[in-house]
């Protein structure tokens, strides 16, 4: 089914696993939009206790295997680790409904990549959740039979889901496609992580796909939806998440 604005979604029944209180460990990082409180995990994903919602964005799988067919060769092991992330963080919460934030797949024919055993795995990872495709800019039209539900963005409460970021409404609203990366000097280097970028008001997912790319949070793309420096970067560590103050990271 493919919907455009405000996606209805329904609930799941006959799986006690699906929903469930998810085992989280002591550094729960809570980010709250439009005064909604989600956590923050360190793999890049959000989660949404109350509704029991999980969110990613920009996993572009199959993106080794577009190049491929370009003529430039990549290890032909993205979508699999990037699966193999999701996993463990379904695993982790449980969660009702998956949202993935488009761009979910390199190209339009990426599904059709697929392995059998990479397709065994997101069927696997769809079994008793709902789960929702928004449309990005790579794959604006995925195929029936990935999968799932599709939409164009999605409304819950006082929240927006979708690939772009708005440049004209920001109140609530949580988006992808720039695959924020905060750079910043640490004991005489730098360093660079994936990010969270959220003034309170609207937020800006990281990339999740294991072969995407970053856009400085200091690139103005970023900047002028925030106001120049005037929100922070929740930067990706190991195990919990570091909040720096945009003012505070560097340009490339």
């Amino acid at each position: 089914m493919r919907t455009t604005a405000a996606a209805a979604h329904s609930r799941v029944s006959g799986n006690p696993a699906a929903g469930s209180p998810p085992s989280r460990g002591p550094a729960d990082h809570t980010i709250h939009i439009a005064s909604i409180g989600l956590v923050a995990d360190s793999v890049g994903a959000l989660y949404w206790a109350d509704e029991k919602l999980l969110i990613v964005a920009d996993l572009h799988l199959e993106k080794g295997s577009a190049f491929a067919k370009r003529g430039v060769l990549l290890p032909p092991y993205d979508t699999a680790t990037t699966l193999a992330r999701l996993a463990g963080i379904v695993e982790r919460y449980a969660p009702r409904l998956l949202i993935a934030l488009g761009d979910s797949f390199h190209d339009g024919d990426g599904p059709a990549r697929m392995s059998a055993s990479d397709r065994a795995v997101l069927d696997a990872l769809q079994r008793g959740r709902d789960w929702l495709w928004i449309a990005g800019n790579h794959d604006p039209d995925l195929p029936a039979d990935i999968g799932g539900d599709f939409a164009e963005n999605l409304a819950v409460g006082p929240l927006t889901l979708r690939h772009e970021p708005s440049p004209s409404e920001g109140d609530g609203e949580i988006a992808g496609h720039l695959h924020p990366v905060a750079r910043i000097a640490q004991r005489g280097r730098a360093v660079s992580r994936r990010c969270f970028a959220t003034d309170g008001r609207r937020l800006v997912m990281p990339a999740f796909g294991a072969y995407t790319g970053g856009l400085n949070v200091r690139d103005g793309a970023i900047f002028g939806l925030f106001g120049a420096a005037a929100f922070t970067a929740h930067m990706l560590g190991a195990d919990r998440l570091y909040a720096v103050a945009a003012e505070r990271c560097l340009p490339d």
